[in-house]
């Protein structure tokens, strides 16, 4: 990281390696794979196993959040080789999410501002933004959006609204049509309101963080809504999810994916931030337990039912890195069809910085098959200060990957030298 060693380049130890995938088959081999998120990786072997984490306050609770700082003069995130990272646009105001519209226009949200705009690139070069437009404004710090048949969804912190959309259309149209409540606000950035149309099933899913960090509480706070387009028929899809961020439609299997932050003051490297396939139904954990059924110290002997029922998640992704949206690679430039590639918005409650990155879990027929890599990094100074944040990430329709970062208000574009490989 801009002179000195990133943890996310760093190596695991061989007894570690290729053990960051809980759904990983087990007859791999140990290999020294690059850690995901350094020192804070922790260690989910193969499914059906125990999973080995440190105990609970093995550190103590830091509070550690970020100095963030402009870029250094003609900076750049750090790409693998054979990729480019380049600026696409230094125009947006607080970009919490990208999503690419169905006729290839990129709607920023940018959250602070209340408000959605459309950046249209030119024809055929995506290469940056040419026009600009507001779409809509007066919103409730909006963070999720999606589009469905003739509707765009906008996830305000306080309720589901949509708009009538056309492909290609700029501006909205009337006021939002509210077709669902939500309990607003929330523990530090759980405000966030992420909502992906299931194009498949005809479905919306919604996620809604906690309020606290460790107290009970009833969906819908932690945990994923389904329901109909129309808002009708809304039931709790899974539960005990502290923070399901990003939501993701895997397109090999059409199942729902989620990055999900994890909870603060167990000590450094516990417990780990997760993405995992999302089983209806399902209960992760919180705030009973975690990764499984280990009992959360705060509030033992609770809910051993709950404890006992407590799902594995698939992939550990490190503690405290705030892993925020996913998209699924379709293939068309990046090689690695199908891999997931997942933001990390950075640590505050680490002792040592970690996350401010974009990471690449591999995934084949589906499912998670390794451990995730480094993939877009160098946010951090040698000084410990920071210039970069990500949050958003969205494939463009020639295949190249958007990242937006909410530190500075920057987004970049990553592109690929070469023809994508096949497999």
């Amino acid at each position: 990281m801009l002179g000195r060693r990133s943890a996310l380049s760093e190596y695991i130890p061989l007894a570690l390696a290729g053990a960051l995938c809980a759904g990983c088959s087990a007859s791999r081999p140990a290999r020294a794979l690059p850690a995901a998120t350094g020192d804070s990786a922790a260690v989910s072997p193969a499914e059906g196993r125990p999973v080995s984490l440190p105990p609970p306050f093995a550190t103590p609770s830091a509070n550690n959040g970020p100095r963030v700082v402009p870029p250094p003069v003609d900076a750049l995130p750090k790409v693998p080789a054979g990729y480019t990272v380049a600026l696409w646009t230094a125009d947006a105001h607080n970009p919490r999410n990208v999503v690419l519209a169905p006729n290839g226009d990129v709607f920023v949200v940018e959250s602070n501002r209340g408000r959605v705009r459309v950046f249209r690139p030119a024809k055929g070069d995506y290469s940056k933004p040419g026009e600009q437009f507001v779409f809509a404004q007066g919103l409730r710090q909006p963070f999720g959006l999606t589009f469905y048949k003739n509707w765009v969804y906008i996830g305000d912190t306080d309720a589901v609204v949509r708009f009538p959309y056309k492909p290609g259309q700029t501006k909205a149209v009337g006021e939002p049509q509210r077709i669902t409540e939500l309990t607003p606000g929330g523990y530090n950035q759980h405000w966030t309101r992420n909502v992906l149309a299931d194009v498949r099933n005809n479905k919306l899913f919604v996620s809604v963080g906690s309020r606290t960090n460790v107290d009970p509480e009833e969906p819908p706070r932690a945990s994923i809504l389904q329901m109909n387009p129309d808002g009708s028929a809304r039931h709790t899809y899974a539960s005990g999810l502290r923070n399901p961020v990003g939501l993701a439609i895997n397109p090999d299997t059409g199942r729902l994916w989620t990055a999900v932050n994890e909870r603060d003051n167990l000590g450094d490297d516990l417990p780990p931030d997760f993405v995992t396939e999302v089983k209806p139904g399902g209960f992760y954990g919180w705030p009973y337990a975690y990764i499984g059924p280990h009992e959360d110290p705060r509030r033992k002997g609770e809910r051993p039912d709950l404890v006992a029922k407590t799902i594995v998640p698939d992939v550990l992704v490190g503690a405290h890195v705030a892993a925020l949206n996913l998209a699924f690679n379709p293939g068309r430039m990046l090689p690695g069809k199908g891999d997931a590639f997942v933001a990390l918005h950075g640590s505050w409650n680490r002792a040592r910085r970690d996350g401010y990155s974009v990471i690449r879990i591999p995934v084949r027929a589906g499912r998670p098959a390794g451990p995730p890599s480094a993939f877009l990094t160098g946010f951090v100074l040698p000084d410990d200060n920071v210039w970069g944040r990500p949050v958003g990430i969205c494939f463009l329709p020639d295949g190249s990957l958007l990242v937006s970062e909410d530190g500075n208000d920057l987004i970049y574009r990553v592109t690929y030298g070469k023809r994508p490989t096949r497999r």
